[in-house]
């Protein structure tokens, strides 16, 4: 073997030489090359790859296949001496660790020396059993070189498994910071939009939303007066409604019908009731139809009860009424008189009676002349069916404006101005300006009317059911926004309580990765003794 070149050790780990003490002889076929002393192979390394230590310390005969059995045996002594010790800080630190290797056993010795120095006999021997027992303990370690097992067991473990996952729970309560952040500036996000939806409705109904159904309630007691205000600014329409009526004429020869009618009974007469509009007179009195009040409906976390009251009924009423009940025949109200009957004792209806009067009665009550009541008694604008002939009779207008603006904002044509030479001059004499401000006026006057706000009044006034709607379609925005913040509050809860995991985590892997790196400098330092102190170079740690 000496002739064939220096002795390669075997197994997982890979030396960079060889073994000290083997005869180098460089081979006639490799002529020139450097030979190798003895003294060289001192400083070559032994790469040993980590995953594979235990197989090469088994593999060179360094330790025991069945080690384990060993080591069960040792770690029943240990805690069975770890029972009885004695009062050191050292020790103290010793045993709060999680785990007593071999080292730490003679640790332990070491201090034993020390506490129990009043056992120890001429013979060097300690009577003390503290003593006896770690002492044992130290020796069944080194049989066989088991603690050298167990160490790189314990250096495997660490780095395959108790890392890696300590490394993993880590990153995972850092990732779910992460999303729980995420998700809280979402729902704080969710939240502002929904209230901005809420205060956005509310303006829009021109509510300021700390009572909605109380607020919506209020604008519906103050809409007459709104409708009153718009139904005087219909006066201020009466040249535009001249101007239209005549090009009407002048278009189509003399019409005698006049256009929008209810706007000039509006402009003239302002808001009044449906009834003179109908009649042409001034109602002597107004009856208006009763408004349904719908009562606020209860919360939900509330119960109604009813209201009813408990009476307890005495003794003495009871018993006057049973008593009554037994004494007294009650009177159904059924009396029998005598009819004329024939032989037979039945009367077949053939004998004299007096004649049966039916009274046909007309379905419902005349008013009185002069009273208006029931829809008559609503206001034109209240009223569904002229307040939308009023508001087309305002489009309308409107559209004869625009249209009449854009004919004379328009280079004018040979035919258009010879048909209004013969027009009449109201028509003649506009401007561009006048009609402008015509048409302003008329779209101000119809923006009051087809306002949202104006429109769900007009809704409530129609259906008072309409109140409780828009008020649970109201709060649901800021139930959601609220519900939103509970969430961001609980994921906020969350999120600290990752960071809190991870603050306990951090730790323990300080404290692992820092025992690792001493089993890795014990183990190497251990192997490199068995070798004549060459350096030992555990590969695939990284730490």
């Amino acid at each position: 073997m000496a002739a064939d070149g220096p002795r390669r050790l075997r197994g997982a780990g890979t030396d960079r030489g060889t073994v000290p003490g083997s005869v180098v002889t460089p081979p006639t076929s490799r002529a020139g090359l450097r030979q190798v002393s003895p003294q060289d192979y001192q400083n070559v390394p032994i790469d040993i790859q980590t995953g594979k230590l235990l197989d090469w310390l088994v593999d060179r005969r360094h330790c025991n296949l069945k080690w384990q059995s060993q080591v069960l045996v040792i770690r029943e002594k240990i805690n069975a001496a770890i029972q009885d010790m004695p009062e050191n800080e050292e020790i103290k630190q010793l045993l709060a660790g999680a785990y007593l290797h071999y080292f730490h056993c003679l640790r332990i010795v070491e201090i034993l020396k020390g506490t129990e120095a009043s056992t120890k006999n001429l013979f060097g021997r300690y009577s003390s059993q503290r003593m006896k027992d770690w002492q044992e303990i130290v020796s069944l370690y080194e049989k066989e070189n088991t603690y050298l097992a167990e160490l790189a067991s314990l250096l495997v473990r660490s780095i395959s498994y108790e890392i890696p996952s300590l490394k993993k729970q880590i990153s995972r309560c850092q990732q779910a910071q992460q999303d729980f952040a995420r998700r809280e500036e979402e729902c704080q996000l969710g939240a502002g939009e929904l209230r901005e939806r809420f205060f956005t409705s509310c303006k829009q109904y021109g509510i300021t939303g700390d009572n909605v159904r109380q607020e919506l309630l209020a604008l519906v007691k103050d809409l007459p007066s709104s409708l009153s205000e718009i139904g005087a600014g219909a006066s201020a329409l009466s040249e535009a409604i001249e101007l239209y009526q005549a090009c009407v004429e002048f278009v189509c020869e003399s019409s005698e019908e006049l256009v929008v009618p209810l706007l000039r009974h509006v402009g003239k007469r302002g808001n009044t009731t449906v009834y003179e509009w109908r009649t042409g007179l001034q109602p002597l009195r107004v009856e208006r139809p009763e408004v349904e009040e719908v009562p606020e409906q209860p919360k939900e976390d509330t119960i109604d009860w009813g209201d009813f009251t408990l009476e307890p009924t005495r003794v003495d009423d009871g018993a006057a009424a049973d008593g009554g009940a037994q004494g007294e025949e009650i009177d159904w109200g059924i009396t029998l008189e005598p009819g004329p009957q024939q032989d037979d004792g039945i009367d077949w209806g053939d004998g004299e009676s007096e004649a049966v009067r039916i009274t046909v009665l007309e379905a419902g009550t005349e008013v009185p002349e002069g009273v208006a009541s029931g829809s008559d008694a609503l206001t034109l604008l209240e009223n569904t069916e002229t307040r939308s002939q009023f508001i087309d009779e305002l489009m309308e207008l409107e559209l004869f404006l625009s249209q009449r603006l854009v004919e004379m904002e328009e280079e004018a044509d040979i035919v258009a101005v010879s048909q209004f030479q013969l027009a009449p001059a109201v028509l003649q004499g506009q401007t561009s300006a006048h009609v402008g401000s015509l048409l302003a006026t008329t779209r101000a006057l119809l923006g009051q009317l087809c306002t949202r706000s104006m429109q769900h009044l007009f809704m409530i006034l129609a259906s008072p059911r309409y109140v409780d709607r828009v008020s649970e379609l109201l709060r649901q925005k800021l139930k959601q926004a609220e519900l939103l913040l509970a969430k961001k509050e609980m994921m906020s809860q969350k999120r600290q309580e990752a960071l809190a995991e991870q603050g306990a985590l951090e730790p323990k892997l300080d404290r692992l990765l820092e025992k690792t790196k001493e089993l890795q400098k014990l183990i190497e330092a251990d192997i490199s003794k068995r070798y004549s102190g060459r350096p030992v170079n555990l590969m695939g740690v990284s730490l």
